[in-house]
């Protein structure tokens, strides 16, 4: 049996997002920019330990270690530098210009995991992947456009489905995982096989 916390990595992933879909919709040209900084900065420390802790281990079979390590890697970075900038009050447009490349990176993921079947739910997955990176793709342009309220009422909505289908696939996931790793024991604990 292997390690699986992919759970909380979707679960963290759909609080930054419901987060990020405020911040776009009524926070990016609100006078008080610092509300966000305890949001942002909570789901980047938990989206960046446990990608790092996925790319440095594989925890998991194959390459859902690449799938889900990296790209939460890249997700926790940027909302980490998102609550640093405006902790001081920094302009986002470096931050907005990484997740562009970022949010490729999660729809290439998503269109993969579709062409190679993978996840349990592999069109369902990638649709997760590719909205999530749509986030990124749009992060430029929606600083540029911050006074438009359309603009931002899309992002926000893409980004707010992108949360929904995650947490779809993350609640299922604890719901599945508390019944397969009932059994589950840790090696020190393991009795010596004669």
């Amino acid at each position: 049996m292997f390690i699986d916390y992919i759970t909380l990595m979707l679960i963290n992933m759909v609080a930054g997002l419901f987060i990020l879909a405020d911040y776009v919709y009524r926070g990016i040209d609100n006078a008080y920019q610092k509300q966000w900084i305890p949001g942002f900065g909570i789901t980047g420390a938990i989206a960046l330990t446990t990608g790092l802790h996925m790319m440095f281990t594989w925890p998991v079979r194959g390459s859902f270690n690449i799938a889900f390590g990296e790209t939460t890697v890249l997700l926790g970075i940027l909302f980490i530098a998102a609550a640093i900038a405006l902790s001081l009050s920094w302009d986002l447009l470096t931050i907005a210009i990484y997740a562009f490349f970022a949010g490729l990176v999660a729809v290439v993921v998503g269109v993969r995991l579709i062409n190679l079947n993978m996840t349990k739910q592999p069109l369902l997955s990638g649709i997760g992947f590719i909205l999530t990176g749509l986030g990124g793709i749009c992060a430029a342009p929606t600083l540029y456009w911050k006074t438009n309220r359309t603009w931002r009422l899309i992002g926000a909505a893409v980004l707010i489905v992108a949360a929904l289908i995650w947490a779809f696939i993350g609640y299922l996931g604890y719901w599945s995982h508390l019944e397969t790793f009932q059994q589950w024991v840790p090696a020190p604990m393991r009795s010596p096989t004669p």
